[in-house]
């Protein structure tokens, strides 16, 4: 069964250059950024902080604050991008991440074999990886692109094959930023369809999005970051209000 739990997690990174005096540098000096001196007198960004939480099976949660919270920064570490620097992070659960559209890519092979290769890594046979290639391809709608190299591939191009590679198999633990809102219309409309069917099949979806319409439509919870730290955690009702009549995209 599907559970993230996390136990004062903390995640720092280091600002290099440090002793530069440089409008930058006095800025982020001044700034909100949770600066500090770790035990190596480096200067580092505490980026999450003191973060404690339990998300089980069955259970929707949305990241929501403004930007610079840490909400993909947590979605990173959840997927094991990042390690923490202090606290205790425990996931259970095969996960699918929606998070960046080149993780896990290799930009001088094609987009067929990127899948391929993705296929193999999660247990699945050549034959296996080279009829999911034929799926994505059909879903993506890449037609001879698929074939290229992903470095030149345009950012919309490179949404659609992570989009489709991600959701081709339906993971036990969703993770998703909201990125994947790129796309033009009739792509996204293919998405949300798809998308549809992994929130339904999912253990368990952690989402991070500025959009509250999101949000209600697909989260039975919300954890609002602020400045790397848990300001509030509850239902979507209680995180977000009650839902406006015409509630739309932010």
């Amino acid at each position: 069964m599907a559970l993230i739990e996390a136990a004062g997690l903390a995640i720092e990174f280091p600002l290099y250059h440090h002793n530069a005096r440089s409008l930058k540098q006095r800025i982020l000096a001044s700034s909100p950024l949770r600066l500090r001196k770790d035990e190596d007198n480096r200067i580092v960004v505490a980026a999450l902080r003191d973060l404690s939480f339990t998300i089980r099976s069955g259970e929707r949660v949305a990241l929501v604050g403004p930007n610079g919270a840490g909400k993909t920064t947590l979605l990173r570490t959840v997927a094991g991008i990042y390690e923490p620097v202090a606290g205790q992070l425990s996931v259970t659960g095969e996960i699918g991440s929606l998070i960046d559209p080149a993780a896990g890519m290799d930009s001088l092979l094609t987009g067929r074999e990127n899948v391929v290769l993705r296929a193999l890594y999660r247990g699945m046979t050549e034959a296996a990886g080279r009829a999911l290639a034929e799926e994505v391809a059909g879903f993506a709608g890449l037609g001879d692109f698929l074939d290229m190299p992903i470095r030149g591939y345009s950012a919309g191009m490179n949404v659609r094959l992570a989009f489709a590679m991600a959701t081709a198999m339906t993971p036990e633990i969703l993770l998703m930023d909201e990125w994947f809102l790129a796309g033009d219309a009739e792509f996204m409309t293919k998405a949300e369809e798809r998308l549809a069917r992994l929130v339904t099949d999912a253990e368990i979806l952690l989402i991070a999005t500025h959009d509250n319409a999101i949000v209600r439509k697909w989260c039975t919870r919300a954890i609002r970051l602020e400045g790397g730290r848990i300001t509030a955690d509850g239902t979507v009702a209680e995180i977000l209000g009650e839902a406006p009549a015409s509630d739309g995209v932010d």
